[in-house]
């Protein structure tokens, strides 16, 4: 007779997935808004026009009749009698004046350095990066960004460390404004955001270490390269969404807070003073076991458990007081 078949074993129930607590995130810039080239043109195409348009006007004006016997003949015109302006006269001069204040109210000079962040009705239109004499519609409203490379150095700021003591820090950063729109329309003053996110960094790289190890030799707040760039890769990603570019974020000065500088000089100085203690007593401990190991060694002296130990405590006392002296 077949065999039954084997029972299939139950399906096993799927693990709970435990979801992950919810950390800090990181923001985010607006998608929407990433610096592109704006509507420009070279300076001496609205200079070219609007002197065409002024000039319309002057002959729409001249055969009227309406501009001065004196100044048309500086201009070797022949004068006209004033006849006034008609109605056939008003259309040209409107078009013409327009065209004249458009071209003309354009007009711009764009320095190095320095961008515009154009907007229409709140909606960003574009940047412009160029130098020089620029035309850009004057129905545009215009907003200067600084663009070059630019430091910033803190006032001493509040933080602590990883014990808990009070410190007094400097920083100073390098940075740059990478993209124009964000920098200018994302946030209301992105200065004063870098200032705020340089506090926020800090506070949170420097409550990682402990400002000393008196001790032992452990990561310390004083490996300035290394807490310089823990604080530069943060701040980088909490600014990279206002536009900001971060090259540096170095920490020039970590202090001690003034109500704990004291107390912090007296433990360092003691931490000193028992590594050197320590430090001397090796070296004698070393040059003692040394010394009684040649004389026994090489048979000048004979010791018994009493004699050594008399001899180590001699020679314990007299090379100790000399390394101190």
């Amino acid at each position: 007779m077949p065999s039954a078949p084997a029972p299939r074993p139950a399906p096993a129930r799927p693990a709970a997935v435990r979801r992950p607590a919810p950390g800090r995130r990181v923001p985010r810039g607006d998608d929407r808004l990433r610096e592109h080239r704006g509507p420009v043109l070279p300076g001496w195409i609205g200079v070219l026009v609007g002197g065409l348009a002024l000039a319309g006007c002057s002959a729409v004006l001249w055969r009227a009749g309406a501009v001065p016997a004196p100044l048309a003949a500086a201009f070797g015109a022949t004068p006209r009698p004033y006849e006034g302006l008609r109605a056939t006269h008003w259309p040209p001069l409107a078009f013409l004046g327009v065209v004249a204040l458009l071209a003309l109210g354009g007009l711009g000079r764009a320095r190095a350095g320095h961008a515009w962040v154009l907007t229409l009705f709140g909606r960003y239109r574009g940047t412009v990066r160029r130098t020089g004499l620029t035309w850009v519609s004057p129905l545009l409203l215009r907003r200067r960004v600084d663009v070059r490379l630019r430091h910033w150095r803190s006032e001493p700021m509040p933080a602590v460390d990883s014990g808990g003591l009070a410190l007094q820090v400097v920083v100073q950063v390098v940075w740059q404004v990478k993209d124009t729109a964000r920098a200018t329309l994302a946030v209301a003053d992105h200065t004063a955001y870098l200032a705020e996110q340089v506090e926020s960094a800090m506070a949170r790289v420097l409550s990682q270490l402990p400002a000393d190890a008196f001790h032992e030799d452990a990561p310390t707040l004083r490996d300035a390269e290394a807490v310089g760039d823990a604080l530069t890769r943060l701040l980088a990603a909490e600014t990279e969404a206002v536009g900001i570019e971060v090259f540096s974020a170095q920490p020039t000065r970590i202090e001690y807070a003034a109500e704990v500088a004291e107390a912090m000089r007296r433990r360092r100085v003691a931490a000193i003073d028992a590594k050197h203690r320590d430090t001397v007593l090796t070296s004698v401990v070393d040059a003692v076991d040394d010394t009684v190991h040649r004389l026994t060694s090489r048979g000048i002296v004979e010791l018994d458990d009493y004699e050594r130990k008399a001899l180590v405590k001699d020679l314990t006392v007299a090379f100790y007081t000399g390394r101190a002296e």
